[in-house]
């Protein structure tokens, strides 16, 4: 066995002993109206219910709200206090964004409120020579029941 089957297969093991956890929640992290207006000029989305301040006070939600895409972009470079602990996996070159299974917005993020995010390890497995990983991200909103983002976020690990 080469030295980088024999890194894959031991990251392997210590990745699927690790399914089931989670890692520390992200910092609170304030969705700005600025940060909001300079998505909508990033991706043409001006929608009256993320940029026309006025408006939106009278609209369902009674203030602009974030665009879930917008929430879905940053909940994995949300701010950490501290490393995300786990086993050090020998060999890793890199590790790359495969895409997502799933994606649900269940409650929206208003214009003032702070997010972070929570992921679990779901699921860990070869494929095409590297090691594929599923993580659920929850992105919360400080102060309400349901979190803003549920995705199944997938990852490829390069060795």
């Amino acid at each position: 066995m080469s030295d980088s089957e024999t890194n894959l297969a031991a990251a392997l093991e210590a990745l699927q002993g690790r399914i089931g956890e989670s890692s520390p929640p992200t910092e609170w992290f304030e969705m700005t109206q600025d940060r909001i207006d300079q998505f909508a000029e990033v991706t043409m989305d001006h929608q009256w219910i993320h940029v026309d301040v006025d408006r939106a006070k009278a609209g369902p939600f009674g203030a602009p709200i974030a665009h879930g895409h917008l929430t879905l972009s940053i909940m994995g470079h949300l701010p950490r206090t501290e490393v995300v602990p786990g086993p050090r996996l020998e060999g890793q070159k890199l590790g790359i964004n495969y895409g997502f299974d799933r994606v649900r917005f269940p409650s929206p993020v208003p214009v003032g409120a702070k997010i972070r995010t929570v992921s679990t390890l779901k699921r860990a497995e070869i494929k095409g020579g590297m090691i594929e990983t599923m993580n659920e991200l929850k992105v919360e909103v400080e102060g309400q029941d349901k979190p803003a983002v549920v995705a199944e976020s997938l990852g490829r690990l390069v060795f």
